[in-house]
């Protein structure tokens, strides 16, 4: 099996890096080089920002 290709795209991942403070370690060595917890609290945060979109768009339709 190949890779999944990433549903995010690269410069939301730089945002959510930026925003959680390890955007220096994937400057440095790539997205490789961040830890698991890093890894997992971006995916927290994208999900996080997923369901306040789909909020906002249900009260935008009531």
């Amino acid at each position: 099996m190949g890779r999944r290709r990433g549903v995010m795209s690269e410069g939301f991942k730089e945002e959510l890096a930026k925003e959680l403070g390890f955007y220096d370690v994937v400057q440095k060595e790539g997205w490789g080089g961040i830890k698991a917890r890093d890894a997992g609290n971006m995916v927290k945060r994208a999900v996080e920002l997923a369901e306040q979109q789909l909020m906002n768009q249900n009260r935008n339709k009531q």
